[in-house]
């Protein structure tokens, strides 16, 4: 799975953070969830329009070691 696909930068868009594309939900505010020990499937049940590839996507694109751009 390639996160490029899942993830977007619009500086209208939550200021230019990375969100998850066709949404408003940052790769920053999923990241967070998930370190504060939800599930991928609590985050699912409660953001029912984000996919288990979305929040691997937002998982992917931290990794990189920069939240704040696409590089």
């Amino acid at each position: 799975m390639n996160w490029r696909e899942r993830i977007n930068v619009d500086p209208d868009v939550l200021v230019g953070k990375p969100i998850v594309k066709g949404t408003r939900i940052s790769v920053e505010f999923v990241v967070d969830l998930l370190g504060r020990g939800w599930t991928q499937e609590q985050i699912l049940r409660e953001y029912d329009h984000l996919s288990g590839e979305d929040v691997q996507a937002c998982l992917a694109h931290a990794s990189m070691g920069d939240t704040g751009s696409l590089q």
